[in-house]
């Protein structure tokens, strides 16, 4: 299943794309016209629950039983009149992965040694079309990464290598948006990559089942057209379980937590000479099986 979180008249709403179809499920108005008890309201509130197979299951029978009625076609939204939203928002910070790709970190004088680990605010999230502020007042220098993102599923901590891929619930797009600027001039990673609108996310999130193989899927970046970066998540220097595992060993994981697994070579920065984002600068962040993230910097 593709879920995603989408603004449809005023309101905010889920839902579960139409197979076949530009469109999605509004699970809210699907759920209350079905007469479902204690329903989630939000993605999030959905990952929260217990079991998320059971929930999947919920929603396939619900879909069937709406389906079936006259007025079906008035559960779905078109893509057209909807405004897409980060499919989840984290009560914790996006935990972002760098240096993860070895290209990457030769074009940006990195070494690979370490899991070099950094967060980014919640308060960065867009949603897919939403435009980014270019931020002129305090960079010059903004940078793109397309990126896969791990979407965890339940309740983790020290979890076992071998059990990892257990936490994930699904997968989603990533564009670690950077001040790089800031981030040299910092020293660190977390105010340079938590501008608002400095993690577009979506537009779904994929079950696990629809993508049996996260680590053989092209990554595709375009600016205006032209592609910047062109990359295969089997070039990850640490895998989806080596992530899980060792992050799990300091921190908790919880349902709806984001991990940002890196970004293959191809960035701005890594450009002779540099080629960072501009005003009006389209950028598509393509992966297979997901689909293709798109923004704006703002005019």
């Amino acid at each position: 299943m593709k879920f995603l979180s989408f603004e449809y008249k005023g309101k905010q709403s889920f839902g579960v794309k139409v197979k076949r179809e530009d469109a999605a499920w509004d699970l809210v108005r699907v759920f209350e016209a079905t007469n479902t008890a204690n329903y989630p309201k939000t993605l999030l509130e959905a990952l929260q629950q217990n079991n998320t197979l059971d929930f999947q299951e919920l929603v396939r029978k619900t879909i069937e039983q709406i389906e079936r009625e006259k007025d079906a076609e008035d559960y779905k939204v078109a893509y057209t009149d909807m405004t897409f939203l980060p499919p989840v928002v984290p009560t914790n910070n996006v935990i972002a992965i760098g240096r993860n790709y070895s290209d990457h970190a030769k074009e940006m004088n990195n070494e690979v040694d370490e899991l070099y680990v950094f967060t980014k605010a919640p308060s960065s999230l867009i949603g897919d079309g939403a435009r980014i502020p270019s931020h002129a007042d305090v960079t010059q220098a903004l940078d793109y990464e397309g990126e896969l993102g791990i979407v965890i599923g339940k309740y983790g901590h020290k979890i076992p290598k071998a059990l990892a891929l257990d936490y994930v619930y699904g997968y989603t797009i990533i564009n670690d948006i950077t001040a790089r600027d800031l981030q040299k001039a910092h020293a660190q990673a977390f105010l340079s990559k938590s501008l608002l609108g400095a993690c577009p996310m979506g537009p779904y999130i994929v079950t696990k089942d629809e993508l049996p193989m996260p680590e053989n899927a092209n990554i595709v970046t375009k600016v205006n057209g032209e592609i910047r970066q062109d990359g295969n998540t089997q070039d990850m220097v640490k895998k989806i379980d080596d992530l899980i595992a060792e992050i799990s060993q300091y921190i908790a994981l919880h349902p709806g937590d984001v991990i940002a697994t890196g970004t293959p070579s191809g960035v701005g920065a890594g450009m002779n000479p540099p080629a960072y984002l501009k005003r009006g600068d389209e950028i598509k962040v393509t992966i297979d099986g997901i689909g293709t993230l798109q923004n704006t910097i703002e005019e």
